[in-house]
């Protein structure tokens, strides 16, 4: 069979075949340590391929063809597929037999519900970060910001999102492991959501870093209530402008709840 021919009938192959692709990874009899090795490689193309499409760089919409991702990250077509079951399960991707792999479209529902989400607990963390601030705090607060508005986020996305993650790290610091687990799944969730803002009202960034500058300050001033109607406000403004450009019928009862709850009713 050629070449062509044979990544044809790979193509068409359902990502979400489950255990049989890692079988095939890991030969019968293979050690321990083999297989182990098999699943680290698969979740480490997971994970990377994850990163692209939370960040923007494979958009909703984009075609995944399977062989040619293998090629792009330098591994086989087999930790690709069980990479691909992944993010089908998360809803990250659409794969049916027979087709081609498509990033997802971007779900109001699933929108809403993280806001939602995010607006709660990020304001209880906020709150909890206020109580105990200090000055070494601020100082990298501070910087975090700085960095932020001093790269164009589509020339250096990278750069901006990571100096956006460590301000919002800092911000929520105080909370323990268990909710900084949920605290960071839910921000790298949003990423995606946070492009779509950017592209969809560019216009309305200098009113995002006033808000950023008014949480460093609430936190500064040791202000629980303020930090957490500013964060509440921050996050459903960015919620609710995407809402607003790819679904603007849908009703975000989720983050208008959240931020009636923790923001004051502000909106």
């Amino acid at each position: 069979m050629s070449r062509s021919r044979s990544e044809s009938i790979e193509e068409q192959q359902p990502p979400d075949g489950g255990s049989e692709g890692l079988a095939q990874s890991v030969p019968s009899g293979a050690s321990p340590a083999a297989a182990a090795g098999g699943r680290r490689l698969a979740l480490d193309v997971h994970g990377r391929l994850r990163a692209m499409i939370l960040s923007g760089e494979l958009p909703p919409g984009s075609v995944l063809p399977q062989a040619e991702m293998a090629r792009k990250l330098g591994v086989s077509r087999t930790p690709m597929r069980e990479a691909f079951r992944l993010l089908q399960e998360e809803g990250l991707i659409d794969a049916r037999p027979d087709q081609r792999a498509r990033v997802r479209a971007v779900d109001p529902e699933d929108l809403d519900a993280v806001y939602g989400a995010r607006i709660m607990l990020e304001t209880l963390a906020v709150s909890m970060t206020a109580n105990s601030f200090t000055a070494e705090d601020i100082e990298r607060m501070s910087d975090a910001l700085k960095r932020m508005q001093g790269v164009a986020v589509d020339e250096h996305p990278d750069e901006w999102h990571a100096a956006h993650h460590e301000f919002h790290g800092i911000a929520t610091q105080a909370v323990g492991p268990h909710l900084q687990r949920m605290l960071a799944s839910l921000g790298e969730h949003s990423e995606r959501y946070i492009r779509l803002a950017q592209l969809g009202a560019p216009a309305s960034w200098g009113r995002a870093y006033a808000e950023h500058e008014a949480l460093l300050k609430a936190l500064r001033l040791g202000d629980p209530s303020e930090a957490a109607r500013v964060v509440a406000r921050h996050l459903a403004r960015t919620a609710l402008s995407v809402l607003a450009d790819i679904a603007p019928e849908y009703e975000p009862v989720a983050t208008r709840t959240a931020l009636g709850i923790a923001g004051n009713g502000q909106s």
